[in-house]
């Protein structure tokens, strides 16, 4: 398995290509549709490159609401399905504050990677 180029810098590389290269040289319909694979590459490339430390930030935040350490091996789906029937069963109201900011940074994380101009 070759170390280089990585499947990141492989995203990164057909998106600069679509937009330099292909997005000038075409208009209308097929234009509109390159754009939206250059946004899905984007989309794609910023995912490889934060996803991980933003899936282990969220379970790091979940993991400290929910407070079992039982749930450390739980997969992230499952922790996020936890904390949603908490949240419905009451069981978090007495510390709306502290739900609400790990809330947030988690979807502040979310929306950093699939549109940064939307993270300001």
């Amino acid at each position: 398995m070759a170390d280089r180029p990585t499947a990141a810098e492989l995203v990164t590389a057909v998106r600069e290509f679509l937009e330099s290269d292909v997005l000038g040289a075409i208009e209308g319909r097929v234009g509109f549709h390159v754009r939206v694979a250059i946004n899905a590459l984007g989309i794609v490339e910023r995912e490889l490159i934060d996803g991980t430390a933003n899936e282990e930030s969220e379970r790091a935040a979940i993991l400290a609401l929910l407070g079992n350490t039982a749930l450390e091996t739980a997969a992230t789906d499952d922790l996020r399905r936890d904390l949603a029937a908490g949240i419905r069963r009451g069981d978090f109201d007495a510390r709306f504050d502290e739900v609400f900011a790990a809330l947030q940074a988690v979807t502040a994380a979310t929306i950093a990677v699939d549109n940064p101009r939307y993270a300001g």
